[in-house]
């Protein structure tokens, strides 16, 4: 077994993982990096991005590592784990690299995916089949088939999936991103009995997601961030100041809980911008976007300026809902602070950040900015009203001693987040360079 660390292991983003067992390679995530591009997705600005561009700007994973390897006309499959654009989006710029490979994925990524493929104005001829939690699937492989199983997961988007491919050589187990969730607002719990009857036929490795390795916690479950979006939308006593909520657009049961209490503030409840509009609409392609029937969409930058003049002559009469929390340039929270719309922030208006910030400079320093510039104009800000999508050491710990792996390859962060998952292995008899591997982008680790 050969694994080639494309992208995702010296930084937050730009997943991608490629593996090989004689001659057949099969490629697990192909996710963008989005610091380069100040999210995608919330770009205005009609701009066709190319590959070329992407490649130049580090935006994408460095797949071209595999031509040098010789394994791009054996990939068979390009498995998804989940809907986040650091995972999903820079499949659009690279599946026609792998013209005879299949796409998986679950029902709401590849509804997402079609989403990006569709606004993007690109043409994807790869076969593409949607697959379910808890199932098996087989591809055509060189000599027989491939068989790759989905297992549920809980993460901070919906229809999350772990993927274990079960090779010839041993179970390969990916494990990007997940949290242990108890109490999801949408889905099922993770599947604990599958994952330990796989420990106990037996992983030969698990790549896994290490962003918060360093955290000695377990991840609260999304029912604390409902609570304290309870809390926090009624304490909302002002009925003529404006009230803005900013989240992750793809968090699908975060937005089910800012409706469920933002219906409470007698308010109308409107979603703005393309990102947002993208994921609701993906989630009402499938079933899974409950509320629908009690909020408005806007998606256009004409129509969010008309409506944003509304809300300047009539502040209490909306919550409105948008992304901007990463102080993204140019998205609708950043273009209000800095004047570039009809409405300006007033003394005693609310702002709620449901999220936390993505912990790399870029993000950290840019909200730092963001928020400085909101207290001066007096706004009431409550911030981290919010639990991770991202499993803590605990977490970590109880994956390791359900799936005992034989390997061990962190992920999903820099040096400095996935040391301390070595960290933990070591504590749990692992030993370094030997059954516990730290790797970088394009690096390739023989099993």
């Amino acid at each position: 077994m050969e694994i080639c660390t494309v992208g995702g292991y010296e930084e937050v983003g730009k997943n991608m993982t490629a593996v090989k067992v004689g001659d057949d390679v099969v490629i697990f995530d192909a996710g963008i990096f989005l610091p380069p591009l100040v999210e995608l997705q919330e770009q205005e600005a009609q701009i066709n991005y190319s590959e070329d561009m992407l490649r130049n700007a580090k935006a994408i994973p460095n797949d071209l590592v595999l031509d040098k390897l010789g394994w791009t006309d054996k990939v068979r499959a390009i498995v998804i784990g989940h809907a986040h654009l650091d995972h999903v989006g820079g499949l659009p710029y690279l599946a026609h690299r792998y013209p005879k490979a299949e796409i998986l994925a679950s029902p709401f990524t590849m509804a997402v995916l079609e989403g990006i493929l569709k606004d993007e104005k690109i043409m994807m001829r790869n076969k593409r089949r949607m697959v379910h939690e808890n199932t098996t699937y087989q591809i055509r492989g060189s000599s027989g088939n491939l068989k790759i199983e989905f297992i549920n997961t809980t993460h901070s988007t919906i229809q999350c999936l772990f993927v274990a491919w079960h090779s010839r050589e041993g179970t390969f187990f990916y494990g990007l991103d997940f949290k242990f969730d108890n109490h999801p607002i949408i889905g099922l719990p993770p599947n604990y009995k599958r994952l330990k009857e796989m420990g106990k036929a037996g992983v030969k490795c698990l790549v896994v997601d290490s962003l918060y390795a360093d955290t000695d916690r377990r991840t609260a479950s999304e029912r604390i961030a409902r609570n304290l979006l309870e809390d926090a939308l009624g304490n909302i006593h002002d009925k003529n100041s404006a009230l803005f909520v900013t989240t992750f657009s793809s968090h699908i049961a975060r937005l089910k809980s800012i409706v469920d209490f933002g219906q409470k503030t007698g308010r109308r409840i409107v979603f703005l911008g393309r990102s947002l509009n993208k994921y609701v609409e993906a989630a009402i392609k499938v079933n899974e976007c409950s509320f629908r029937n009690r909020i408005e969409l806007i998606r256009y930058r004409r129509q969010i300026n008309t409506f944003l003049k509304k809300v300047e002559d009539n502040r209490g009469k909306y919550l409105i809902v948008c992304t901007g929390h990463q102080a993204e340039k140019g998205s609708i929270l950043d273009r209000i602070v800095q004047g570039e719309t009809p409405f300006r922030f007033r003394t005693g208006d609310n702002l709620i950040f449901s999220s936390s910030v993505i912990p790399v400079p870029i993000n950290i320093n840019a909200r730092e900015k963001l928020d400085a510039k909101l207290r001066r104009q007096g706004v009431r800000l409550q911030i981290d009203i919010h639990v991770s999508g991202h499993g803590g050491r605990e977490d970590l710990r109880d994956l390791l001693e359900m799936l005992q792996p034989e390997h061990v390859i962190p992920s999903h962060g820099s040096l400095k987040q996935e040391t301390p998952l070595i960290d933990l292995a070591k504590e749990m008899g692992y030993k370094f360079q030997e059954n516990s591997h730290l790797s970088s982008d394009g690096k390739v680790i023989k099993i």
